[in-house]
């Protein structure tokens, strides 16, 4: 059985998760607390975060984006990079944008002030950056309105790993009740239509030591 070490609501394991289960493969999750620097966990990843993916054969893959580009070339049922290069890379730019520019100017700033600091033991949360992460996030979801509405899912008319990145970044924020979606109609209902895929419903299960969702959080209909 393949095995994927990850963390509470990390956007990139949440990420790795969603694909294996598009492409209908079986896994099992173990957490891994990164900050305990385990020396087992360090062998398999000199790195030493998360996620780390151990195939049946022993393979041994990190990074989200190259698991999910490994997943893809082996594993190419359901198809979610494009079957064609201009879609591919516009796949590619738009997980680039999630994965580095969201992540810099929301995630990081949100999840990472609230919930990372905690677990670390690395005092309060920083007010401004706080505060930036909440501007930031409507331009984002800002820009996933305007693509939605001019196509079905984010990169064209199926869902792609860009969708997925976006919201794995999406799902944790939302958990602490951080996204603004009464301000953005277009993006909450691509949203939704994620939610309610069966590859997304195990992460609305996830709960994070010390911290209990919104009440919405697990809803599909919210």
């Amino acid at each position: 059985m393949r095995t994927l070490y990850h963390l509470w609501l990390h956007p990139f394991s949440r990420k790795t998760r969603v694909v294996l289960s598009e492409k209908g493969l079986e896994f099992n999750l173990e957490i891994e607390k990164i900050w305990e620097r385990r020396t087992e966990f360090l062998a398999l990843n000199p790195a030493g975060d998360v996620p780390v993916l151990i195939e049946p054969d022993g393979t041994t893959l990190s990074n989200s984006n190259v698991i999910c580009e490994y997943l893809e070339e082996v594993y190419p049922q359901h198809n979610l990079f494009g079957h064609d290069p201009v879609q591919r890379a516009e796949v590619r730019r738009l997980i680039g944008w999630f994965d580095v520019k969201f992540n810099k100017e929301v995630t990081d700033n949100l999840f990472g002030e609230k919930v990372m600091k905690r677990i670390l033991h690395l005092g309060e949360p920083h007010g401004p950056s706080v505060r930036a992460g909440h501007a930031n996030i409507h331009y984002h979801l800002d820009y996933i309105g305007f693509l939605i509405e001019r196509r079905r899912w984010l990169a064209g008319d199926q869902l792609s790993l860009a969708d997925i990145a976006a919201a794995a970044h999406i799902s944790s924020l939302d958990y602490l009740g951080d996204v603004p979606w009464d301000e953005h109609h277009a993006a909450r209902d691509w949203y939704a239509r994620i939610k309610s895929r069966p590859s997304f419903q195990p992460l609305l299960e996830d709960r994070v030591p010390g911290f209990e969702p919104v009440k919405h959080y697990e809803d599909v209909n919210f």
